[in-house]
């Protein structure tokens, strides 16, 4: 699938892997739409890439509706790629004894899984009314899990459940589009070097890239948007979830 003249919906698009993604899609020729929380960021990139910002809460159907009209408004949709997260550690019992609390559980399901589903319903409801390719396709959806979907280190039942949850509805979601011609793809990426270990001493963050198989390193953003570009553009890739991980296999801390 041809990237040029398309409209592209990034979540999360703001920072991190989604900026590289929206850099990388607009390079491709898309008109980017990043749906994001971060206002300031958001609209710089935006305007950095010639593309478009919206505020967007991807839990809220209305603010997800809107940046789907917007990407259609642009050009056709026909990629989405689905980065919004959160990933805040606790433990099922902390400590002092005291449960996990159950809000913070259902707050990191809400956004990873039930936000990436809701923008995958709606945006594919809008793609499956474009006009479809030589070949029948109209679009492609790439979503983002992790590596904790297998490996799932203390702290992380919350974040786990809720990448595993996009690993495990990869499947069926592409049996779901294939009739309107839209595939769906998976990448779980390992440790990246994005803004959340911007934060970390040196010795931390080379201790982390210490732990990868091969290459020895933090993985890039940048190698993350390569990837999500393959999936869109490579027309036999579906159904399919992607470890880009370096070969680590997480310890349990």
């Amino acid at each position: 699938m041809d990237l040029n003249g398309i409209s592209a919906i990034v979540t999360g698009g703001a920072s991190g892997l989604g900026a590289a993604t929206s850099r990388r899609l607009a390079e491709a020729g898309a008109v980017v739409i990043i749906a994001d929380l971060q206002d300031e960021k958001g609209t710089e990139l935006a305007t950095e890439i010639k593309g478009s910002f919206v505020h967007t809460d991807v839990t809220k159907e209305e603010m997800v509706q809107e940046a789907v009209e917007v990407a259609m408004a642009a050009a056709p949709l026909r990629a989405v790629v689905n980065c919004a997260g959160i990933g805040p550690p606790a433990r099922t019992l902390n400590r002092d004894g005291s449960p996990h609390a159950l809000d913070h559980f259902r707050t990191v399901i809400e956004i990873n899984l039930i936000g990436t589903f809701n923008t995958i319903r709606l945006a594919s409801a809008a793609m499956a009314t474009t006009e479809p390719l030589s070949d029948g396709l109209r679009g492609a959806i790439v979503n983002t899990a992790s590596v904790a979907a297998y490996d799932g280190q203390i702290g992380q039942a919350a974040y786990s459940a809720s990448k595993g949850g996009i690993v495990g509805m990869t499947l069926p979601i592409a049996r779901d589009l294939s009739s309107v011609g839209i595939r769906v793809n998976t990448i779980a990426p390992g440790i990246i070097d994005t803004p959340l270990l911007a934060g970390l001493p040196e010795p931390a963050r080379t201790s982390l890239g210490e732990q990868v198989l091969f290459p020895k390193r933090l993985g890039q953003p940048a190698e993350y948007a390569e990837l999500a570009l393959m999936l869109l553009t490579h027309d036999y890739m579906n159904a399919e979830t992607i470890r880009m991980d370096g070969g680590i296999r997480m310890a349990p801390r």
